[in-house]
């Protein structure tokens, strides 16, 4: 594969963290911390950054805090790593509002969730998304989370969309993995895993890489996985990928959202991250020596 094929079909990089949004002990936005967890996550393999995500508590952050994370963390990290805004919301208007404002503040891509609550029938969906991608000049990736949404991107509707020349990816969690085959096969969308047990067999069906919150923490381990398909060594990257389920499972599935394992663990090694916002409550004690247990198990 030539390196324009490798571009092309990685639009934003392979290695993506879905970046929680720091704050400062008193709740408000910390700049500051934003750009140094950047910074240290570019450093240890991630090529791209996903800002304002679920991950990121998009629905307590205010439009202007959006944009500043953006500029701050664009500051940080230069070049190195794409950054990809969240701007996904209920309302068409409000979210062709944020797309424009993501654009201005410096972002490379926007992340876009499929509509939630009201759960719009299919066609809605498909204008949703054309009228971001048409009103923004930036790339899209089309995020499919039916179990938070309500609302799924149904396989056809993906392939209409991905006619669409700035419609260029998905984050899949869809946990549909027939139906991310059938899109990888008959389409050029570029596919990332938005669940990390996903990683490395999406990438081996014709995937792209990931979006992870995992990544917060262990962002060079999951680099790895990828690094060592790549490489070839299939059995090498099927045990790094089995190493990091113990985590997987506690971060992502053990009850707790993955903003509150990741900044719970993020704070328990000295990192950035913070409280999170209300009505997400912080990690008590006890998951949180959990998290850290199994983080030095996988990282001794």
């Amino acid at each position: 594969m030539t390196t324009a094929d490798t571009l092309a079909a990685a639009p934003f990089g392979r290695a993506l963290c879905a970046m929680v949004t720091p704050f400062t002990a008193e709740g408000a936005l910390d700049l500051d911390g934003a750009q140094r967890l950047a910074g240290r996550l570019v450093d240890e393999g991630c090529d791209g950054l996903v800002l304002s995500g679920t991950t990121g508590e998009s629905p307590t952050t205010s439009d202007a805090e959006k944009a500043d994370l953006i500029r701050a963390v664009r500051q940080a990290v230069g070049d190195r790593a794409s950054i990809v805004a969240g701007v996904g919301t209920a309302d068409t208007r409000h979210t062709v509002e944020l797309a424009l404002s993501a654009e201005k503040a410096g972002a490379d891509g926007l992340l876009v969730v499929a509509p939630y609550y009201s759960r719009p029938p299919q066609d809605a969906v498909e204008a949703h998304f054309r009228e971001v991608a048409d009103a923004a000049g930036l790339p899209l990736v089309l995020y499919d989370i039916p179990g938070r949404t309500g609302t799924r991107i149904e396989p056809e509707t993906m392939l209409r969309l991905a006619g669409h020349p700035r419609i260029m990816a998905v984050k899949d969690c869809s946990y549909d993995f027939l139906g991310a085959q059938k899109v990888i096969g008959r389409t050029g969308l570029a596919y990332y895993a938005g669940c990390d047990e996903h990683i490395l067999a999406l990438r081996a069906v014709g995937g792209t890489g990931y979006v992870s919150t995992v990544a917060n923490v262990i962002p060079r381990h999951l680099r790895s996985v990828l690094d060592a398909f790549e490489a070839g060594d299939t059995p090498v990257s099927a045990r790094l990928q089995q190493r990091a389920i113990q985590l997987i499972e506690l971060m992502m599935s053990a009850g707790l959202p993955g903003a509150v394992t990741a900044k719970a663990l993020l704070g328990a090694l000295g990192l950035p991250g913070g409280p999170v916002r209300a009505p997400l409550r912080s990690a008590g004690r006890e998951a949180t020596d959990g998290l850290l247990a199994a983080y030095e198990e996988l990282t001794r």
